[in-house]
């Protein structure tokens, strides 16, 4: 399951629970599940007995205890030596190693027509007369996936099931599904969390936040496999904590690019197949609720908006028992592969037309508009009406080199085209990212991204300045722009234009950058085991896999006994400041202010920043923010210093309830944000109040006796993929000490203290539930909160504002919480923002 953050702001509107819960819809009545031809899908299965059973194999069948990782590749490798009908491969290793093993359903001659009818498929060249006879005669590959969390077990041993009953039954159920369909297996994509039972990696990454990235190898070696066998249907497997089962129709927001003909295959083809099949055996369900397709990240959002075909998200109780579990993962997976084995050539044929609609959208320069799915919900913002028919990626200054070829690999690994201008190029219309249309002459080198190709869809989603959210309701963040989060500089025109170009060649991984000579130790503090393990999981990636960085791991138990003195830099990722405070105890405090009076290089992030605060080690004051920005990229400025080095007069900063920092000494400010509403100001997401972070610092850069104090509000390394402020963090471990700054130097015990104070005055939104109501709609919210037995903590946010705040950890562990939000829909714009972990 993804771990809900969302935020649903202004008119929220949910449909009611009676539409999409364990009551049987009345738009879907129970009907039979048998084919034309009266072939029913769960008729009674008949096995040839020519494989192995999961018993066989692992010592128990399927359903008595989750299978481990170790029999899930056993029973894959006896499936394949078993079966003419079943090739398994390794898609990737794990962080640790760690085989992701897939097994392929289908004859080597069907796998090798249904491979090349996909990519013919996906050319949009293709006339309409040329799909269909493709379609007529190929098999259609579906993926089935589980396990992108650890923890979540049970579709596991349901791809184990489907897997045997694709390769031993003789039934025509089995039969339908392998005549028309090559069915792509993959039991676990998350080895490393199976066996340490935890929803990440190794690196603490959440594998379902980091498709269109790519930064761990589980995930970029399942999309190299993608792109070898690409699919109109891919089903990915989960486990939550909420009553009954949730398969789509999908919560709004929709991204607006993901095509209609796929969200009518999921809701109308596959969804709708599965209402039946659940009503018929009363196996309770929801959906138009929770689980949205807006955020890039996802295992259904990319398949469906990269390869425009149906990608499905499925989530089972993880509180039942393991027999039932696997039985309703098993049902809600061959229901949706009958479907597609049905309706093959119907479903090929609209694929092709999907892309070849794409193709004729770019060239027209037409972005799709803002829609929404869910019966109740209403647009209530559009995408702006321009035309966009090309982009542009300029290559800037020399230092900027190593991200637009980034940028631009990543595009090419996702089978956009990318072309190089070989002669300047006039643009009158040029809109450079945040900014207004002005005419300029782009100069030889730069990449031009046309929207006139089959992936238009993904284009738009990676290149466009914005995600333009229709509605305030938010299951993730909302900004992933790739030319803002590499920081690097480009922009799109509408106009016909005709360049001189010439395609660009796929570039290659790039380097890790080079440490200065004599580079400082660093040391690495992770400061809770709650609240910092993401933070510091995601640096510790940075420095083992991206830069290459040795560094020393720090605890506050080793640092008072001595730690400190191999260490020139310490770096404090996001955590608990409250309790990394009190496990350092007196002796560790002031073991790190001397070290820091010395010389010491102290980098705080988010919560290590709020730990500077306590210590007294800076004089930033911190504040909890009243806005409501769920995850979304500002423009901030950078002001001249070592900081700036390879960044450029501008930054685009990650913000996500992140606390508000303002210091009184202006030069101490290295980042901040310009005047709210300015000429500079530019939020690519959703934000509401967002003008409170006007002129407010991003990062601080003090120092503390010989020592420094380099302080981010937000997170710079933000899941791994804000590469415009990891230089920033590059800079502050190695980069040279700012020029003397007298006032920072004489920053007064008064100012270090009255910043200790308001850290210590901080909310810790990490396991809140957040509710944010106008005035007059606190009393009602109170009431709603208490007839749920919880003890709402409300406080005034300004005149007309009141936020409440209950700590629930997750919303896995809390099934309640569905039904709140939407008790909480019908008070419609009263409700400004609802916050779930």
């Amino acid at each position: 399951m993804r771990l809900v953050a969302l935020t649903a702001c202004a008119a929220l509107a949910l449909p009611a629970l009676a539409t999409a819960s364990s009551a049987k819809p009345a738009a879907t009545p129970p009907s039979p599940t048998a084919a034309p031809g009266g072939c029913d899908a769960f008729t009674e299965p008949a096995y040839g007995g020519n494989i192995p059973t999961p018993e066989e194999v692992m010592g128990r069948p399927l359903g008595k205890r989750e299978v481990r990782v170790g029999q899930s590749d056993r029973y894959l490798r006896a499936v394949d030596e078993a079966s003419n009908r079943v090739t398994r491969g390794v898609m990737a290793r794990s962080v640790q190693g760690r085989p992701l093993r897939y097994a392929i359903v289908g004859r080597l001659s069907d796998i090798r027509k249904a491979q090349l009818a996909a990519h013919m498929l996906r050319d949009p060249e293709n006339t309409a007369q040329q799909a269909a006879d493709i379609a007529e005669t190929s098999p259609a590959i579906a993926w089935v996936t589980a396990n992108v969390h650890g923890n979540e077990e049970s579709g596991t041993d349901a791809a184990l099931q489907v897997l045997q009953d694709l390769a031993d039954r003789t039934d025509c159920a089995a039969r339908q599904i392998r005549r028309n369909t090559v069915v792509v297996i993959v039991p676990t994509q998350n080895p490393d969390g199976r066996v340490a039972d935890t929803r990440r990696n190794a690196y603490n990454f959440d594998l379902n936040r980091d498709w269109f990235a790519r930064t761990q190898p589980e995930t970029d070696g399942k999309l190299k496999l993608l792109r070898r066998y690409p699919a109109p249907l891919f089903i990915d497997d989960h486990e939550m904590g909420a009553d009954d089962y949730f398969f789509p129709p999908n919560a709004d927001p929709v991204h607006h690019e993901i095509a209609d003909r796929s969200v009518r295959w999921i809701n109308d083809l596959y969804g709708a197949a599965m209402m039946r099949e659940f009503n018929r055996q009363e196996i309770p369900f929801f959906n138009y609720d929770i689980y949205d397709l807006l955020y890039m990240g996802y295992g259904d959002t990319v398949p469906t908006t990269g390869f425009l075909g149906a990608g499905m998200t499925f989530e089972k109780n993880n509180a039942d028992p393991i027999s039932q579990r696997l039985h309703e993962q098993y049902v809600a997976v061959w229901t949706s592969l009958t479907a597609l084995s049905r309706n093959k050539e119907r479903v090929l044929n609209g694929w092709a037309a999907s892309h070849r609609q794409a193709y004729r959208q770019g060239v027209r320069g037409h972005l799709e508009p803002n829609r929404v799915w869910a019966p109740g919900n209403e647009v209530e913002a559009q995408v702006p009406n321009e035309r966009v028919r090309h982009y542009f990626i300029e290559r800037g200054r020399p230092g900027k080199a190593k991200e637009v070829r980034s940028l631009v690999r990543r595009l090419q690994r996702m089978d956009v085209g990318v072309r190089t201008l070989t002669e300047p190029l006039r643009v009158r219309d040029y809109r450079p990212y945040g900014r207004d249309a002005r005419a300029v002459v782009l100069p030889r080198g730069t990449f031009w991204v046309t929207m006139a190709q089959g992936q238009k869809h993904w284009v738009q989603a990676m290149l466009g300045e914005s995600s333009y959210v229709p509605f305030p309701y938010f299951y993730d963040v909302t900004a992933w722009s790739g030319p803002l989060l590499f920081n690097v500089a480009g922009g799109r025109s509408g106009r016909t234009l005709q360049p001189q170009s010439r395609p660009t060649l796929l570039f290659s991984q790039p380097t890790p950058p080079l440490e200065p000579d004599g580079a400082a130790s660093i040391g690495l503090w992770q400061l809770d085991d709650e609240v910092g393990y993401e933070s510091a999981g995601w640096m510790r990636w940075l420095f083992d896999e991206k830069w290459h960085v040795p560094f020393y791991e720090v605890t506050s138990t080793s640092l008072a006994e001595g730690a400190l003195e191999a260490v020139d830099v310490l770096v404090a990722p996001h955590g608990d400041a409250e309790t990394a405070y009190d496990d350092l105890g007196p002796a560790g405090r002031r073991t790190l202010r001397e070290w820091l009076a010395d010389g010491g290089r102290f980098i705080g992030i988010r919560g290590g920043t709020e730990l500077a605060a306590r210590l007294q080690l800076t004089t930033a004051r911190l504040e909890e923010p009243t806005s409501d920005v769920p995850g979304s990229l500002i423009r901030a400025n950078m002001a001249r210093g070592p900081l700036a080095r390879g960044v450029g007069d501008h930054v685009w900063s990650f913000y996500a309830y992140d606390n508000v920092m303002s210091l009184t000494d202006q030069e101490s400010v290295a980042v901040r944000y310009p005047a709210a509403r300015g000429r500079n100001w530019f939020v690519s997401g959703f934000e509401r109040g967002a003008e409170e972070l006007g002129r407010t610092a991003v990062v601080a850069d003090e120092t503390y006796g010989q020592g420094r104090v380099v302080s981010f509000a937000g997170e710079p390394n933000f899941r791994g993929f804000t590469d415009g402020t990891q230089q920033i963090l590059w800079n502050a471990m190695f980069g040279g000490d700012p020029a003397p700054n007298a006032a920072s130097t004489e920053a007064t015990a008064d100012e270090r203290a009255a910043a200790s104070k308001s850290a210590r005055r901080l909310v810790d939104y990490d396991g809140q539930l957040v509710i944010t109501v106008r005035l007059d709609a606190a009393a009602e919210t109170q009431a709603i909160l208490t007839d749920y037995g919880l003890q709402p903590d409300g406080h005034r946010l300004g005149r007309h504002t009141v936020r409440y705040r209950l700590d629930v950890e997750t919303a896995e562990d809390n099934p309640f919480v569905r039904q709140l939000v939407a008790d909480l829909a019908p008070m419609g714009s009263d409700i400004l923002a609802v916050r779930v972990p």
